[in-house]
């Protein structure tokens, strides 16, 4: 067994876990979340702790063991707390902008795409260069995140494109570069 699947979950104050017929409900004050899971797996829950057993050895059970702990664990810190992910555009002429709901981004195409939220998902810009992806589930949040992300993925000459906030991009040095320095192609 690994030591994720050991670990001993607190719930904290205000929130609620129940475990019905193969299915994990989590509610706290930002909302609720549901989980199917595998029966093989024991979910228990008691004095505002969660656990999970699993019975056989096989390794296979106790990598489920170990992912329905991080999911349980990813559920309570979203009811909780929440996630966000943070998005920057570099380039000449790139901007995002809102409408309503819906995230409007211009960078480079003949056309501005449109992006919109799956419900439980927030979006939000700052100026017209920042982008923030809010949202109690965590797969979620990431995966709209790398929708948005995919639209205009950071090129390695100039750096033009949409990156994660703090991603740090590795430039090539381009033909001019390379010539100068004396490098055949």
């Amino acid at each position: 067994m690994g030591r994720i699947g050991k670990r001993i979950i607190d719930i904290p104050a205000g929130a609620e876990v129940k475990v019905l017929d193969g299915m994990i409900l989590v509610k706290g004050p930002k909302g609720s979340l549901q989980q199917s899971y595998n029966l093989a797996v024991k979910i228990e829950v008691k004095d505002s702790k969660v656990s999970t057993q699993i019975s056989s050895k096989d390794p296979k059970v106790a990598a489920l063991q170990g992912l329905y702990n991080s999911l349980i664990n990813n559920m309570i810190d979203g009811v909780t707390k929440g996630f966000e992910k943070r998005l920057e555009i570099e380039g000449v002429g790139y901007r995002a902008i809102l409408q309503g709901k819906n995230l409007q981004l211009q960078v480079g195409l003949s056309h501005p795409t449109i992006i919109q939220p799956p419900a439980g998902i927030e979006i939000t810009v700052q100026g017209t260069n920042k982008i923030s992806v809010k949202g109690i589930d965590k797969q979620l949040v990431g995966a709209v995140t790398a929708e948005i992300r995919s639209k205009r993925e950071v090129e390695p000459y100039k750096g033009k494109g949409i990156r994660y906030a703090g991603e740090r991009v590795r430039k090539k040095a381009g033909k001019a570069a390379k010539a100068a320095a004396g490098v055949k192609a």
